[in-house]
């Protein structure tokens, strides 16, 4: 029996990072569609006439139908019923769909034809949801943003369904090895996905010259479509595992919805659940402005079009700086010389600060933001792999929540007093930017790996969909509350690089104190209960 274990793809090193970098890929492209529109919400407004709330409200039906149809709880009874591999592959078609949807609603061909007037005249009110103050529509929300935003619910089911596919697919391939490590490399890797869209979604908007914001959702609709293959290759692969194990997800012990009471009843889950909630609205949301509170808290002069710093090759360059900042940074943490680890961590390094510098003669927001993951991608694998050697997963989330209560606070406060600082500001914008990443790093390769720990092996699916499910509530929430607070502290502002972010930034900070307080709770907790959470995922 012995010598048949050793022979399943799982107990191959090189086979399970290889089904990983297949999810990992998945999930990179769909974090890039994700925040498509976020780097160019100035261009929203310009082209569109999406103002603050409009833009929110879209970007906040992402997870409508996760969140106010339950599709993340049916979601994950699927994934159990129905195992990895299917639902893997059934989660990229959807996000297909929707991306095509999105990407056709902000097109030139949308503009003055039947459709665009049908959503101007209907979904202006919607009973029931308007009256509990949650509907995705409003009176006079532009007609664009309404289909987009359609386009975007159908995607985030997609996508929310990947999410949970993913963890559940880590844990199949990674159990009792280095799952903590796997989790954390492929959010790293997935995180990426936020520079890429942060350097490329203005590229093809304002590429050759001219203007079209359809442009940079194509350029994510094709991503969609490579996300689809490399599921369906996952898909094969998987099965192959199964057949060689006999395992088989959609038949032994079928989910039943009574198992629900297990992890209802579980404290240490609610509080992973809700921590999870707190902190991933004060970034997610963030995400999606943070370029436009850079414009507004930045002094920024565009380089002259006949300059190198304002040629599109200078684009790519910046990126595979960027990328060998990820690669030699990442790779650094898996040599066993010193020499070679020490060499690949000071090649990165250096590629970090010509990235910063070439942001800083770019004097481009989205270039700047484009940091956010860089640190996390350097860090991430040396937090997995303590928390799979050493755990401490709950002291890493009080670490992380303090990390995000300062960053915000500098945001909100620090910065501005920068602003007329053409190197100050950026400096500080970058330090900021990075210490956030980090601070992001410490949730997958803490917060996700507990969750076994709580719950029974046949119900991982549905307690990561209802962990899902409570975070896209705030998903829903913050970002459409991120809109209506800036349009209220600032009335009559009409110039989307103007605004006061001050007020939306400490809405953001508040939750990091919230998820501080439940990180102390969560510690106690397991310490009292004797939950694990403290303990290595990896018995030596």
């Amino acid at each position: 029996m012995t010598q048949a274990i050793q022979k399943t793809l799982r107990d191959s090193a090189g086979m399970r990072w290889t089904a990983l970098l297949l999810l990992a890929l998945a999930m990179f492209c769909s974090y890039i569609f994700m925040d498509i529109l976020s780097p160019i919400k100035d261009l929203m407004q310009e082209t569109r006439g999406w103002d603050s709330t409009a833009f929110g409200t879209m970007q906040g039906s992402e997870v409508f139908l996760n969140v106010f149809v339950f599709f993340l709880i049916f979601a994950g009874i699927i994934l159990d019923k129905m195992g990895v591999r299917f639902t893997a592959v059934l989660s990229a078609a959807v996000m297909l769909v929707g991306a095509i949807i999105k990407w056709y609603a902000v097109s030139e061909s949308f503009m003055g034809t039947s459709l665009e007037t049908w959503f101007t005249e209907n979904l202006n009110y919607i009973p029931v949801f308007d009256e509990l103050g949650v509907s995705p529509f409003y009176q006079g929300m532009p007609a664009s943003a309404k289909f987009a935003a359609c386009g975007f619910m159908i995607f985030g089911c997609g996508c929310e369904m990947a999410g949970i596919t993913v963890s559940r697919g880590i844990v199949k391939w990674f159990k009792g090895r280095e799952m903590a490590l796997a989790m954390g490399s492929e959010m790293a890797l997935a995180r990426l996905g936020v520079a890429t869209c942060m350097i490329f979604s203005p590229f093809f908007a304002k590429l050759g010259g001219s203007i079209s914001v359809s442009r940079s959702v194509a350029f994510g609709v094709v991503l969609m479509c490579i996300a689809l293959i490399m599921t369906i290759v996952y898909f094969f692969m998987d099965k192959k595992l199964d057949c060689q194990t006999g395992e088989a997800e959609e038949k032994d012990d079928p989910f039943k919805i009574s198992d629900l009471g297990q992890i209802l009843t579980s404290s240490g889950f609610w509080l992973v659940a809700l921590l999870c909630v707190l902190y991933y609205s004060a970034i997610f949301p963030f995400q999606k402005y943070a370029v436009n509170m850079l414009q507004c808290n930045l002094t920024l002069t565009e380089p002259a079009q006949d300059s190198f710093w304002a040629s599109s090759s200078v684009t790519i360059i910046q990126y595979i700086i960027m990328l060998l900042v990820a690669g030699f940074g990442f790779a650094s943490n898996f040599q066993k010389q010193k020499s070679r680890q020490y060499g690949m961590l000071a090649i990165s390094i250096v590629a970090l600060i010509t990235y910063c510098y070439m942001g800083y003669m770019r004097q481009s927001a989205e270039s700047i933001f484009a940091v956010f993951p860089l640190l996390a991608v350097l860090i991430t694998p040396i937090l997995g792999s303590y928390v799979d050697h050493k755990g401490k997963a709950a002291t890493m989330l009080i670490l992380g929540s303090l990390l995000l209560i300062a960053c915000h606070l500098t945001f909100a406060f620090i910065l501005p007093l920068f602003k007329d600082s053409a190197v100050g500001g950026i400096i500080i914008a970058y330090a900021t930017i990075l210490v956030l990443g980090s601070s992001f790093s410490l949730v997958p390769a803490s917060l996700w790996p507990s969750v076994p720990k709580l719950v029974d092996a046949k119900v991982i699916g549905s307690a990561y969909a209802l962990i899902f499910w409570i975070q896209n509530i705030g998903l829903w929430l913050f970002p459409l509350l991120i809109g209506k607070v800036l349009d209220a502290t600032n009335p009559g502002v009409t110039d989307p690089t103007k605004f006061d972010y001050t007020a939306p930034l400490i809405m953001l900070a508040s939750l990091g104190v919230a998820a501080l307080l439940l990180g102390f709770v969560l510690k106690a907790v397991d310490k009292k209960k004797g939950i694990g959470l403290e303990e290595p995922n990896i018995k030596e």
